[in-house]
């Protein structure tokens, strides 16, 4: 069974008693965005603009990671997260200009090479093994990177 099946099948819940989001999305809504879902949203495009950047796991909890060089020599390395409740795709249109700033009216001094990671549970990245994963906890776990400044 294909998504737009599932999503024709849909047994919605009752509307919500309040008029603010108090009690989570409101029905009206829920219901335009699963109708783009099934009607208007292009997978198979959103699929081949993802694939159009090199991507990797990382063996750190299995994070999923973009990771574009840029092809200026000396680019410093940046890395680019989202927030909740985003994903990886709202970085995407950064990549370009950032690696390669001189096709963007930039100087190749600008230059970066950009990891944008998928947070854990988002995407392809992997489920928390435990709650309430921290920073500190990677410590010690990443490689350096070399500045090649």
């Amino acid at each position: 069974m294909d998504l737009s099946q599932h999503i024709r099948m849909t047994r919605w819940p009752d509307r919500e008693t309040v008029a603010d989001q108090s009690q989570g999305i409101q029905l009206a809504k829920l219901r335009a965005l699963v109708e783009h879902w099934g009607t208007n949203y292009d997978g198979r495009k959103a699929e081949a603009k993802l694939n159009a950047f090199p991507q990797f796991v990382t063996q750190i909890e299995g994070i999923h990671f973009i990771h574009v060089r840029s092809k200026h020599p000396n680019a410093m390395p940046v890395i680019i997260t989202h927030g909740w409740p985003g994903t990886v795709f709202e970085n995407l249109k950064v990549i370009g200009p950032l690696t390669d700033p001189t096709a963007h009216g930039g100087t190749a001094e600008d230059a970066f090479d950009v990891v944008t990671p998928s947070m854990l549970g988002y995407g392809f990245s992997g489920k928390e093994a435990e709650h309430a994963w921290k920073i500190g906890r990677w410590i010690g776990q990443i490689p350096p990177l070399e500045n090649t400044r």
